[in-house]
């Protein structure tokens, strides 16, 4: 992914989203013929000039000082996830080309991570990495996104399903909420490592086969996941609300461990052993090829 490219989306995509009012300026004239802030406006929030800022847009981050990207971010009024893809995108600027663009190696699961993972025998629990792939899985993991391993639209990865999957929409019970969410993660990711191979042949791949892909991903959006809730209906148990921990592995860069969890006496939790119980009796293979039904 081009590092200009990203950079000048981004900016003029900020830019539209915030308007006059917003940020505390007086709207003159009654047409702007263009959404959300000039870039004269900017620039003036910023505390740069036009020229300055114009150049910015353009897409050369290169040796942007921090203090001017501060400036900046707090002009376009960027939340922490917008703020951290910023600065993202000026390192990637200033490292000059230094990291080309790397290609596609199998990323290995450490004996030592399996085993934390199968350690965790109440929870569903996985490893991921930026690209969203499905890397390795406890029981309970497997379990819950046995329709992801059974999905004929390519290795198990969270975003091919999704978009690629028609049963995705059964599995998420808010989809366009999960789209969203999905695209943003890669879309920071892409600012984080754009010299990823796996990541831009994976974006490249869902542009070609996906409208909902490219509408999204053209918005330029980011997002940081680390905590939260999810909802799923999985073909076994039904309806499972539960919240989420992820956590980046410190010894293997670019990893993270994710943990479901349900709360205490709720239709989840007695759901989540119904999956337990399921998963015990049900060899992988077998539950990959279940037949597709609700639990009532």
């Amino acid at each position: 992914m081009d590092n200009r490219t990203e950079t000048r989306d981004f900016l003029s995509t900020r830019r539209a989203k915030i308007t006059p009012e917003q940020a505390g300026l007086a709207a003159y004239g009654g047409n702007r013929r263009v959404p959300g802030l000039r870039r004269g406006e900017v620039a003036m929030l910023a505390g740069v000039s036009v020229e300055y800022y114009t150049r910015l847009e353009r897409g050369n981050l290169s040796g942007v000082s921090e203090s001017v990207l501060e400036s900046l971010a707090n002009a376009l009024q960027l939340d922490d996830a917008e703020r951290a893809h910023l600065y993202d995108l000026a390192r990637a600027a200033s490292d000059g080309g230094k990291s080309r663009r790397r290609p596609v190696r199998k990323q290995l699961i450490r004996p030592g991570v399996q085993l934390t993972l199968d350690a965790i025998t109440g929870s569903p629990a996985f490893i991921r990495n930026g690209r969203l792939d499905l890397l390795a899985t406890n029981a309970l993991g497997r379990a819950l996104y046995a329709d992801i391993y059974d999905s004929p639209s390519g290795p198990p990865n969270h975003a091919r399903f999704l978009f690629l999957d028609p049963r995705s929409h059964d599995f998420y019970t808010d989809w366009e909420r999960a789209a969203n969410d999905t695209v943003a993660i890669m879309r920071t990711e892409a600012g984080r490592d754009p010299y990823d191979r796996g990541l831009s042949d994976l974006v490249g791949e869902l542009s070609t086969r996906s409208e909902e892909f490219r509408v999204r991903w053209a918005s330029h959006n980011v997002r940081q996941h680390f905590t939260g809730k999810k909802h799923f209906r999985h073909r076994i148990v039904g309806d499972l609300h539960l919240l989420y921990e992820a956590l980046e592995l410190s010894a293997d860069a670019g990893l993270t461990l994710t943990v479901y969890n349900a709360e205490p006496g709720t239709g989840t939790a007695d759901a989540l052993q119904l999956l337990a119980s399921w998963a015990a009796t049900t060899p992988a293979s077998a539950a990959d090829a279940e037949p597709l039904r609700h639990h009532q």
